[in-house]
């Protein structure tokens, strides 16, 4: 299935978070938390100006996203947790 966001939205997968933390803790499966950066699988058309004039997104398909812990959407397509989410709930672009 296709998914193509609307407007201003971009569709995210999450990206695993390290199992070990840098002392080399093991962290169980039960307290992790689900990670705040991703990577954009789909992009909108951008969002329509008073004027009528569509003004493009700032992010771009493949690029790496650092974004809010309860931003955007969840949804499942073919078995894949993504994410949708409005441009304005990305906080910054990684690397």
């Amino acid at each position: 299935m296709q998914v193509r966001p609307l407007q201003d939205r971009v569709l995210v997968e999450r990206l695993e978070e390290e199992t070990k933390t840098a002392g080399g803790i093991i962290i169980p499966d039960n307290n992790k938390e689900k990670p705040a950066h991703g990577k954009i699988i789909a992009v909108g058309p951008g969002r329509t100006s008073p004027e009528g004039n569509t003004i493009k997104l700032g992010v771009k398909e493949g690029e790496t996203v650092l974004f809010g812990k309860y931003a955007g959407t969840e949804v499942k397509v073919e078995g894949k947790e993504l994410l949708v989410m409005r441009e304005d709930d990305i906080l910054a672009v990684l690397g």
